[in-house]
This record gives C-alpha cells, sequence and structure tokens, in this order.
C-alpha cells in the first residue's frame, strides 16, 4: 500500500568499527569512499555489552569532525549500567556527536543469569527513556518489520515501539527485510498504532551466498522465493552472485522509494565498491 510520505526521503549507512588497531586506516578509507556518496548520516555499530565503544566514538568522530556528515552511534544497553550510559553519551558529546541509536542489544557471552534478570535497563524502551531525561541526544530506535525474534506477535511489537515514541524518540531504523509486503504491512500497523515518526527501511544488500547462513539467520529475517531462486542459481559464481545480488538490492529500493518510504539505510558491511553501484542505480 502507497504512502506519500511527510518526510524528505533520506540515504543513509551503517558501518561497523575494525577489531583491531592496526585496521583503523582501512576504515577510514572506507568511510572516506562512502562519504562521496553523500550520505544524511551514517550509523556506527557498538560491541555486545560495549565491548568496542572506544572504538565506536573513535568512528562516529572521524564521520562527524573529519567528513562532516552527521553521526549516528549505537548505544547498546544488555550490559550497561545507568552511569555506563552516561559515561559513553559524555565521550560522544566530546567529540560533538549528539545522535545514538538506543539498542537493547545481545546478551554478552559472559552474562550469568543473574546479571541478566538484574540489569538497569530491560528494553531499548527504557533505555530511551532514561536518555530523554537525562541527557540532550537526538535518539534513534529499531523496529523489526516482521517482529523481533523474541516478541509474541506482531502487535506486541508494535506497542513497544509506540512505547518507544512516547519515551522520545525521534526517528526508527528497520532491521534488514528482503520482502517489502513485510515492511508495507508493518508501516500500515505502524501508523493505525499512532506511530508517526519516520521509518527508515533497513536494507541488506546480499552479494554472496554464505550470507544467507550467518546474517540472514542471525536477524531473523524470512527469505522470499525469488531471493532464494537467486541464490540457487548464482551462488556459486562469486561474480554473478554479486552481481545478482546489487540488482535485487537495486529493484527492493526502487519500489519502496516509488511508496514513499521516509528513509533508506543501506548495510552497507563496510564495503564502499558495492554501496556506490547501488547508489548509481537508485539515484
Amino acid at each position: 500500500m502507497a504512502n506519500t510520505s511527510r518526510y524528505h526521503q533520506t540515504l543513509s549507512f551503517e558501518v561497523f568499527p575494525p577489531k583491531k588497531e592496526d585496521e583503523f586506516k582501512a576504515a577510514y578509507d572506507v568511510l572516506n569512499e562512502l562519504s562521496k556518496l553523500k550520505p544524511a548520516f551514517i550509523s556506527v555499530t557498538y560491541g555486545a555489552g560495549g565491548s568496542r565503544s572506544k572504538k565506536t566514538i573513535d568512528i562516529a568522530s572521524y564521520i562527524q569532525n573529519t567528513l562532516h556528515i552527521d553521526a549516528l552511534a549505537h548505544m547498546t544497553c544488555v550490559g550497561s549500567k545507568r552511569e555506563d550510559i552516561i559515561q559513553v553519551c559524555e565521550a560522544l558529546k566530546a567529540v560533538k556527536v549528539n545522535k545514538v541509536l538506543a539498542l537493547r542489544g545481545d546478551r554478552p557471552r559472559d552474562m550469568t543469569d543473574e546479571q541478566f534478570n538484574a540489569r538497569d535497563f530491560a528494553h531499548a524502551s527504557d533505555m530511551i527513556g532514561f536518555l530523554k531525561e537525562n541527557t540532550d541526544m537526538e535518539i534513534a530506535g529499531a523496529c523489526y518489520p516482521e517482529k523481533h525474534p523474541e516478541s509474541f506477535s506482531l502487535e506486541a511489537d508494535l506497542q513497544y515501539l509506540k512505547q518507544k515514541q512516547d519515551m522520545g524518540a525521534n526517528m526508527f531504523i528497520s532491521q534488514m527485510f528482503f520482502d517489502n509486503d513485510y515492511f508495507y504491512r508493518f508501516r500500515d500497523k505502524a501508523l493505525q498504532k499512532g506511530i508517526t515518526l519516520p521509518i527508515h527501511a533497513g536494507i541488506m544488500p546480499i552479494t554472496a551466498a554464505k550470507q544467507l547462513g550467518t546474517t540472514i539467520t542471525l536477524s531473523g529475517s524470512s527469505v522470499p522465493k525469488s531471493l532464494a531462486d537467486l541464490i540457487a542459481k548464482y551462488g556459486d559464481n562469486a561474480e554473478d552472485m554479486r552481481k545478482a545480488g546489487i540488482d535485487y538490492c537495486v529493484r527492493q529500493i526502487l519500489d519502496l522509494k516509488q511508496t514513499g518510504v521516509d528513509g533508506i539505510h543501506i548495510y552497507s558491511m563496510n564495503k564502499p565498491k558495492t554501496t556506490a553501484e547501488i547508489v548509481n542505480a537508485i539515484q
């Protein structure tokens, strides 16, 4: 169902920080290339339990202060105390980053049941409320077109999304999806719930067959027959698979743009060449 957006369509990317110190130059090279595509913002992921928060801040600072593009720093709360969240916010503000994506995050492997049950923030919505009361950060939240894997139903998930809006979120970015019909159904139901914030569609290019068993499985996103058939046909040929995956991604984005999506958020996987091919094809 078409939806005429009240917001200017934006283009944005997600990147992840390097795991090792000697990988920072390569990460900056990736960002330099992505910046040429003129995104509205670039988001930076965050390790489980904040395990790479310093690297997230360093990368976000480079985006904000060297590239002069808005940085959106991921912030997870599952393994964090209130004081930890405040410290990270202060570190971000010190480098002029004032936008965060508030996430619950995955439970750290070394976190005991006792620690998990006694955590300060049970849900991302709790952290959003805390951030709104204690900081002046602009806050994005996550949403799930096919519902969060742990939710009982899409209806229950939408209740949590409405809480995120009520707690002070400014916009939402969706989990990746590969069938636009799921996104349109979700968007319509969200509007019926009174959710009026911009929803940016999270898009992941599938350019290698192995992604089917890793990224997609972890996300909980379903694989439509058209994508499964594409992987079956081209999966054994790396270059053909890459081209077919980019084509699938482009067609998905063009359809979303025609229905008035608020924004396209490409999970770049730190691959600027692939991202540039997609962006050039959707202009």
